[in-house]
């Protein structure tokens, strides 16, 4: 008898060991599969349930186990669904899910997103925010030249100062708007509002250089216009940094800048096809291929992207005033003028030379 009572104590042990361990891992897998909080869309459509969107749910490592999420769907007698698209997060519990799921989505279906891309000029943004906004191109450029409108906007943002009202300027927020994809609640949405969305965009990717800045020989209004004419002139490039050298060393010797893409900007010409042409001399406060700028542009002559903001306050060191890249992308560095012209008459002998 007493064998027997022995024997049903460790059957009974044994079960509650198996249930604790059991209960133990249901917890487990019920709960988040990371600490990460970045989110991530599901589609719910007609006809789909809890249990048939499990591997929609895994696919996108959301649940740990698709087996204890249907249990716990079942445990729970949940069936209150709604269709939609839903953003949700791998520190999110099966819990969590079940009930932002059961809650219904929030998406909006009129959100927009733009694209405004790196090495675009103001004229391009215009363009990008008439086709993508109710509003038109003439609505940027008139409030561009609302004086009051750009004053409020040096007083907000540390990184934009009084350079920016200078009457040689063409557009006084041209290499400030950070070149990114937004969101934006609908087409209604206003210049003010974009204007304002890029900027604080551009406030966040300044702020990590700002000590920089503010030790350098130059405004950050300086430093953003030789940003975009390493991101034009250095596009071909695989060594913005050794391009950003080049032109601090005529910067330094007083030699022009002799910047082609300055010239067009100047010119307002976007297609480049037929090179300068008679604009080559033209006197404005942009183009370095004259004789009117000596030093740097008025300013910027588009949005400079990161990389191109990188190199115009770490350039490489080194003596070197003239550069080309070839056609991989390969910058081949001179000292004079006649060892440039070699340089590009090798490569086109060498078959690498590519009329960037």
């Amino acid at each position: 008898m007493r064998k027997f009572a022995y024997i049903i104590v460790v059957l009974l042990s044994l079960l509650v060991v198996a249930l604790i361990a059991g209960f133990s891992l249901y917890k487990y897998n019920i709960g988040p599969v990371s600490n990460d909080k970045t989110l991530k869309q599901i589609i719910i459509e007609e006809g789909d349930t809890f249990s048939s969107i499990a591997p929609k749910l895994k696919e996108k490592n959301l649940i740990k186990s698709e087996f204890f999420y249907k249990l716990y769907v079942k445990f729970h007698k949940t069936d209150k669904f709604e269709v939609g698209t839903y953003d949700l997060s791998e520190d999110m519990d099966v819990a969590q899910i079940i009930e932002k799921i059961s809650e219904g989505s929030t998406t909006n279906a009129h959100v927009i997103n733009i694209t405004f891309v790196e090495g675009k000029n103001m004229r391009n943004v215009a363009k990008t925010i008439a086709a993508n906004t109710v509003n038109t191109e003439d609505d940027v450029f008139n409030l561009l030249k609302d004086e009051n409108y750009i004053q409020s906007l040096i007083d907000k943002y540390w990184f934009l100062t009084d350079e920016i009202k200078n009457s040689d300027i063409y557009y006084p927020l041209e290499g400030y708007l950070f070149p990114d994809t937004y969101e934006f609640l609908s087409k209604d949405v206003t210049v003010k509002e974009i204007f304002e969305t890029l900027l604080d965009n551009t406030a966040k990717k300044l702020e990590p250089y700002k000590k920089t800045i503010e030790e350098s020989n130059y405004t950050v209004h300086e430093i953003l216009t030789l940003a975009s004419i390493v991101e034009l002139e250095g596009a071909g490039s695989n060594d913005r940094a050794a391009v950003a050298g080049v032109f601090y060393n005529r910067l330094d010797v007083g030699m022009v800048l002799g910047s082609d893409i300055t010239g067009y900007y100047g010119a307002k010409m976007d297609d480049w096809t037929d090179g300068l042409g008679e604009h080559i001399s033209d006197c404005n406060g942009y183009n370095t291929r004259g004789e009117c700028v000596s030093g740097l542009p008025v300013g910027p002559v588009c949005n400079p992207g990161v990389e191109s903001i990188n190199a115009a306050l770490n350039p490489e060191k080194h003596e070197y005033y003239y550069f080309v890249a070839d056609c991989s992308g390969v910058t081949h560095l001179s000292y004079t003028y006649n060892e440039h012209v070699r340089t590009v008459d090798d490569l086109v002998a060498e078959g690498k030379w590519c009329d960037n």
